[in-house]
């Protein structure tokens, strides 16, 4: 393992560096002044090789534009670890995920200007084949809804992804057939939404008559210079030749990582591009470049949705974020074994995008850009001296409680991450605040937080902002694209992973008791003569339960296995693939058993089967499903044909 990454460090260090001189074409501004970079290659050279060794990670690409100019493109390790084929970032393509939502934003605008989309019309206007759900009457999805993630629709990727790009099928026959339920109103709630984002890109398709792919191509891609990116899938033999492999950690090496592609090729699934593609798309953002339309950057980057108007929110596809009391726009794409960061300074006219090909330990390589791009900023653009003024803070307990992201699935199995990863408040004496889970860093899970006006909190030693709006909702500056929303006491995860651990100790027990009780009895039978065998009825009762503990107990030991490796989830999840997909048939079979096991319950008392300690246990058993199965059953766990929240 040390000798591999050893390989992998070589390689990095040896990665190419481009400095262009040229400036950025067809500007529609002066270009603001370039903020002085010196020794930013260095610094990019000591970080990114460490990453990729801690993280465990192939290869990687860091891409910097400041003053109009690409300033350093530089790769990092390997692109293919069989080949060891080295990081390109001219000719190594990586899939973009989520940043291709800001290409479908662009196509949406530039059919706005041309009069054939309107922002706030209903989107039904546009749909020939299907139709949205008129859930809320009065109350459309509109096209804005859709770019700022407030259609209020649920969320639910379970299976969307194919490991086979010939598989994927055509968009708007996804979207009619995978519709999801309307959990809100629209415009009432900021919730990350990648069903709304690919009904804009199909949006895109009925106004211009072309297949989204091909129009983003012709009016997005080939104005900018953008000739090795391509949203079309399957991909042309050039873009599979130079494609980055996609790997998580595994034992001391790699495993290959599938389900990058789907149908919802607006919002990532199998759009494919070159980190110098990806510069040159910062320049034309940062540059205002017509070539995409008049003002259409400029409006992607402006805010239009605040959840909380005192934190910084979402514009079109894009989040505002802030660093050092500067404005950041910021969007970040993954898929399985890929992950992608890009984040504007418009005010600096500086640009930083950071790729890597592999998940990294604990799927920390998202938050790897993350923090490469803090630490750039920090170092060249750092904070002013400044004191925060606090405020008494009153009464917070009204805060205090546990918290769910508006993002979490109601009607999908993606529901039970919840049950392993829900935000805390806890009001403190004096007004402050301390809260759990909230930071997108793993190594911050805990933050304090100081009053600076009426439910408005500042962290302590930090730079974040949340906010509480008088329905309890709490926003983020660390993640403006969710809110939160209070739980009750009924639906907090904490009860519901006592009840759940408590009720499958139970059937664990049971799966290993039984068959020992029943040996025991067969020799005590036989060293008894004349000893009355039990009803068969009772033996039935008997052999019910050990199969339903068989099947809790399976399906137990498959979610801990499946749970334990998050990148192993997010891959599962995507394709809905052995052993996920049949996990909850396992569970179904087990609720089946569970009711029958719930009826001899009562049996058993009233033809008064065994002793009283054996019905006493026989009942705990019957109870243990009961409430094992609800929580299934809240958190969908169960293959049901009707939904259960």
């Amino acid at each position: 393992m040390k000798a591999h990454l050893t390989r992998i460090l070589a390689t990095a260090l040896a990665g190419t560096v481009i400095f262009t001189a040229g400036p950025a074409t067809a500007s529609a501004r002066p270009v603001t002044p370039k903020t002085d970079l010196s020794g930013l290659a260095e610094m990019v050279d000591r970080i990114v090789p460490e990453q990729l060794a801690k993280s465990r990670i192939p290869g990687a690409a860091v891409v910097v534009v400041s003053g109009g100019r690409t300033v350093l493109a530089k790769g990092y390790g390997v692109a293919d670890v069989a080949t060891r084929r080295p990081v390109d970032p001219r000719r190594t393509g990586f899939f973009t995920g989520s940043l291709a939502k800001l290409f479908t934003a662009t196509a949406a605008l530039q059919l706005v200007d041309d009069g054939k989309l309107d922002l706030r019309a209903d989107v039904n206007r546009y749909l020939t084949t299907f139709k949205i759900k008129d859930s809320y009457p009065g109350r459309p999805v509109t096209l804005e809804h859709l770019l700022t993630y407030t259609a209020g629709f649920d969320d639910d990727i379970v299976g969307l992804a194919e490991a086979d790009p010939e598989d994927v099928g055509s968009l708007a026959d996804s979207l009619a057939d995978r519709q999801p339920r309307r959990v809100r109103p629209p415009g009432t709630r900021v919730a990350y939404d990648n069903y709304g984002m690919a009904l804009a890109g199909h949006l895109v398709e009925s106004a211009s008559g072309q297949p989204f792919a091909q129009y983003v191509e012709q009016h997005v891609l080939k104005p900018l210079g953008m000739n090795a990116t391509s949203l079309a899938v399957p991909h042309a033999a050039a873009v599979d030749a130079n494609l980055a492999g996609a790997y998580r950690p595994s034992a001391d090496g790699y495993a290959t990582v599938k389900g990058q592609y789907g149908p919802w090729a607006p919002t990532g699934t199998g759009s494919v591009s070159t980190p110098a593609d990806m510069g040159r798309f910062m320049l034309a953002q940062l540059n205002d470049d017509p070539r995409v339309g008049e003002n259409v950057a400029r409006r992607l980057r402006e805010q239009h949705y605040a959840q909380d108007p005192r934190i910084p929110a979402m514009g079109y596809a894009f989040e505002q974020r802030s660093r050092n009391g500067h404005r950041l726009i910021f969007k970040d794409g993954e898929v399985p074994g890929h992950h992608n960061v890009m984040a504007l300074l418009p005010e600096q006219n500086i640009g930083v995008y950071v790729v890597f090909n592999g998940d990294g330990v604990d799927g920390v390589a998202d938050w790897n850009g993350q923090s490469l791009v803090n630490r750039i900023i920090d170092q060249y653009l750092p904070a002013k001296a400044a004191s925060t003024r606090t405020v008494p803070g009153g009464d917070t307990a009204r805060y205090a409680g546990t918290y769910r992201s508006t993002r979490t699935s109601r009607t999908s199995l993606m529901k039970v991450s919840t049950l392993f990863a829900t935000p805390s408040v806890q009001a403190n004496a004096g007004g402050t605040l301390t809260t759990t889970g909230l930071s997108l860093d793993p190594e911050r899970t805990t933050q304090h937080w100081v009053p600076i006006g009426p439910g408005l909190f500042q962290e302590r030693d930090g730079q974040a902002k949340i906010a509480f709006d008088d329905e309890g909702t709490l926003s983020s500056s660390m993640n403006p694209s969710e809110a939160l929303e209070k739980l009750a006491w009924s639906d907090e995860p904490m009860l519901h992973m006592v009840l759940s651990g408590l009720s499958a100790l139970v059937f664990v027990l049971a799966f290993l008791a039984l068959p020992i009780t029943a040996l025991v009895r067969a020799l005590r039978g036989r060293s008894r003569a004349g000893a009355r065998p039990h009803p068969a009825g009772a033996r039935v009762a008997r052999l019910l339960a050990w199969i339903t503990a068989a099947l809790v107990t399976v399906f137990v030991g498959g979610i801990a296995m499946t749970m334990s490796d998050p990148n192993v989830v997010m891959e599962l999840t995507s394709l809905y693939a052995p052993p996920l997909a049949v996990l909850p048939i396992v569970a179904t079979a087990g609720l089946v058993f569970s009711v029958l096991v719930a009826g001899c319950a009562v049996a058993a008392w009233a033809k008064g089967w065994w002793a009283r300690p054996g019905r006493l246990c026989y009942t705990a058993l019957a109870l243990a499903g009961v409430a094992f199965f609800k929580i299934a059953m809240t958190y969908n766990l169960l293959a049901l044909p009707f939904p259960t929240n």
